[in-house]
């Protein structure tokens, strides 16, 4: 699957979270191929922190993990859509999802 993607100029993909019982978008985050890969492998989604410039397990220290049921991907190959069953609040404030504030 990873040649199907069209990773950035960093090595980087958007990926989107979405639960797959209730549709609810979760949070955006973004995968390397390593990312990918461990997601693959583990069943759990694995990000690639871009201010930490290290691999992360969502729910690695909250236990919250978002384990994956579908990894979908775009038209482009530009966006992952993972589906996926939380055990837990996605955003680290502990809301649902980090999608919890309004513009308008």
């Amino acid at each position: 699957m990873s040649s199907e993607i069209n990773w950035d100029a960093n090595g980087l993909v958007p990926v989107i979270a979405q639960d797959a019982t209730t549709k609810q978008v979760l949070m955006l985050a973004y995968m390397n191929a390593e990312a990918l890969a461990k997601t693959i492998g583990t069943g759990n989604a694995t990000f690639w922190s871009r201010r930490r410039k290290s691999l992360w397990m969502k729910g690695e220290t909250s236990g919250n993990v978002l384990r994956v049921r579908e990894i979908r991907y775009d038209c482009d190959g530009d966006t992952i859509l993972l589906l996926v069953e939380p055990a837990g609040p996605a955003c680290h404030t502990g809301e649902v999802s980090c999608f919890y504030r309004s513009l308008r």
